[in-house]
């Protein structure tokens, strides 16, 4: 009898259960990674936020963590992104599947395909996701609005659907996802799997300090909020300090947020005053996005690592999915997995069996 776990996803991936745990910036480092793909997953370390030489003491690190493959995020965009590209395809023999949004064109795709890699970009929309199969993308992530971080509008209910009808490649679902019963209802719409982020992000092995841990823990789904005034793009946050301010803030008040900003991201990268308002220049001239607005989205990252790396819960930012409102724990990712599959195979049984 074949299992009910085994998938597309798990079959190309050599993961024992059809889980992803996603590559959040800062969070999925290899303690992670290593963790989520022992007790089951398949990880993908986030080299988005890394420089070259980040990226491959973290990779080295990661080898020596976890015996099961692994998955790198990059994008193609970030500073050093060809010498990641090399470094991705000089541990092939490791790494299984690379992912990203905004990314590779149909030449790197062919090159990682060469190379034995599997190509699933995330996308949140149809168009996206035709767009990344008809440049070679042998599976794709579909996430929903109920997802972390820049999310659409979009529930995963409805664009899973609308996806697995429109290509023909495996197709991996996320945002919403916590549970075996996600996993199982995901199975029945189609999907070879889910892809989760704020489930694995609120786990024991997570690096995240206890301060932000705590704060979602805490937040109900009333405490989650969608803000576009960050960067102008529609990010879902947990509704702290910080972005009660961004959120409230009128002109003069965003000018005041934006030199703030422009501080912060001066002091942590150490960019002159130059190099910060030629970023913010660089944002508005590719966005049409007003300056003020533009210096807060080139200093975003800084202050989302104030959170998840510093440990600020109240001055950082802090990117969540929805589900966090509903997620009251910090289980190890063993003990997580274990819960998945459990509940999984009984909710499939259920309905097999006509309960």
């Amino acid at each position: 009898m074949s299992d009910v776990l085994a998938t597309a996803l798990t079959k190309r991936l050599g993961c024992r259960l059809p889980v992803i745990q996603t590559a959040m910036g800062w969070v999925a480092k290899p303690e992670l990674v290593a963790a989520s793909s022992n007790a089951g997953a398949f990880g993908f370390l986030a080299c988005a936020v890394m420089t070259p030489k980040e990226a491959g003491e973290e990779i080295a690190r990661l080898r020596d963590l976890t015996t099961h493959n692994f998955g790198i995020n990059f994008h193609s965009f970030q500073p050093g992104a060809a010498e990641i590209v090399e470094l991705i395809l000089k541990h092939s023999d490791r790494v299984s599947a690379v992912s990203f949004g905004r990314g590779p064109d149909a030449k790197m795709i062919g090159r990682f395909r060469d190379a034995g890699i599997l190509c699933i970009p995330t996308v949140g929309a149809v168009k996206h996701a035709e767009k990344m199969v008809q440049l070679g993308c042998e599976m794709v992530t579909i996430q929903g609005g109920e997802g972390g971080g820049h999310t659409g509008a979009v529930p995963t209910t409805v664009l899973l659907p609308q996806v697995l009808d429109a290509v023909d490649v495996p197709v991996v679902a996320a945002g919403g996802y916590g549970d075996g019963r996600g996993l199982a209802s995901a199975l029945a719409y189609g999907a070879a799997g889910i892809a989760m982020g704020t489930r694995f992000l609120m786990t024991a092995e997570s690096p995240v300090p206890t301060a932000p841990k705590a704060a979602y823990v805490k937040a109900g789904t009333s405490d989650i909020a969608v803000s576009t005034k960050v960067d102008g793009i529609p990010q879902r946050m947990i509704l702290n300090p910080l972005l009660k301010r961004i959120e409230g803030s009128g002109k003069i008040a965003m000018w005041a947020r934006a030199m703030e900003a422009g501080l912060e991201m001066k002091h942590q990268s150490g960019m002159s005053w130059g190099q910060v308002l030629s970023t913010a220049r660089s944002m508005t001239s590719h966005g049409e996005m007003p300056l003020a607005q533009a210096m807060m989205a080139a200093a975003a990252p800084m202050m989302i690592q104030r959170a998840v790396v510093s440990g600020d819960a109240e001055h950082g930012l802090m990117a969540t999915g929805v589900v966090a409102g509903r997620l009251k724990d910090l289980p190890s990712c063993a003990d997580l997995m274990t819960s998945i599959e459990t509940e999984a195979r009984a909710r499939i049984a259920a309905l097999t069996a006509g309960n």
